[in-house]
């Protein structure tokens, strides 16, 4: 976040093809050596193999069981209705927390690896509480948030239900209810209720904005070429028609009045050169909203970002 504080102007165009980043070891990546080739519009930074070949010794993919760290349980809120359980080591405290942009979480308990990964089962199956969110919730839920005092009920609520379950783990030791909110850190307040998608990058592709805020791998910008007009369903950039592109850009030389949100996990693996033009030529749309979608996706629907 810190490499992208609200105000700064960017503008880049991706080059070439999209590359596999390889895999993490030893604290860098190593090139893949498939040198395959990445869809640009897949939040995955790796192909199949190298993804598998990481998974190989993974916390996340429950193939390091004997992992000695001791690990925390959380509860996270990413808005109304929106809680879910999750573990993280402890040596990282509220990093991978702010990594998945909750807006606000409790420490539930601390304790060995087993332990932990016990606790967050069995609120799932106690209390149906789930282990991810998909983005596109999570996106829909930060334009309309309560206010603080009603997040931090709804997570202590939660809270005492969790620690009066039977079957909690001897091993875990309790940690006291205190809620943490992330508005300020992560600029909340800074989201407009109507934000606008960007698409996949494409070889020649162009982003041109102004950074408003970075909400885990989410990173919100005010357009350049792109009207505060783009409407459900509607279209500006790489692949419209001129008709569209007109209807839903503004003037090429400034920025503009729409906000739009990009994952920034679409740009692993793309060289970055500077933008060559003044506007954003990714494909825009509108961000699809709804009580029928939210729960859709939280039925499971969609990717999240590692675990851990």
């Amino acid at each position: 976040m810190s490499l992208l504080p609200a105000g700064k102007r960017l503008a880049f165009a991706a080059q070439g093809e999209r590359q596999c980043l390889g895999v993490w070891r030893a604290g860098r990546w190593i090139v893949c050596p498939y040198g395959a080739v990445l869809d640009g519009a897949s939040a995955k930074d790796q192909c199949a193999r190298c993804a598998q070949l990481d998974r190989s010794r993974s916390v996340a993919a429950d193939t390091m069981a004997d992992d000695p760290r001791p690990y925390g349980v959380y509860l996270a809120y990413f808005g109304p209705g929106l809680l879910k359980v999750g573990i993280t080591a402890a040596e990282r405290g509220p990093a991978r927390l702010v990594e998945q942009g909750a807006v606000a979480y409790a420490w539930l308990g601390r304790g060995p690896l087993m332990a932990a990964r016990r606790a967050e089962a069995l609120l799932g199956s106690a209390l149906s509480v789930p282990d991810r969110f998909a983005k596109a919730a999570k996106r829909a839920a930060r334009g309309a948030l309560p206010p603080v005092p009603e997040r931090a009920a709804e997570l202590a609520q939660l809270y005492c239900a969790a620690r009066q379950l039977a079957g909690w783990p001897e091993t875990l030791e309790p940690v006291e209810f205190a809620c943490a909110d992330h508005t300020e850190l992560l600029g909340l307040d800074r989201i407009p209720g109507e934000v606008a998608e960007l698409g996949g990058m494409t070889p020649g592709a162009e982003i041109v904005g102004e950074v408003l805020t970075g909400v885990g791998a989410d990173v919100y910008l005010r357009l350049a070429g792109v009207g505060a007009e783009v409407g459900v369903g509607a279209k500006v950039g790489a692949g419209t028609g001129a008709g569209e592109r007109e209807r839903g850009a503004g003037a090429a030389g400034g920025v503009a009045g729409a906000v739009g949100v990009m994952d920034a996990r679409l740009l692993s693996g793309w060289v970055l050169g500077p933008a060559v033009g003044e506007a954003t030529t990714v494909p825009v749309r509108a961000a699809a909203r709804g009580a029928g979608e939210r729960e859709r996706e939280r039925e499971g629907m969609g990717g999240q970002e590692g675990l851990f």
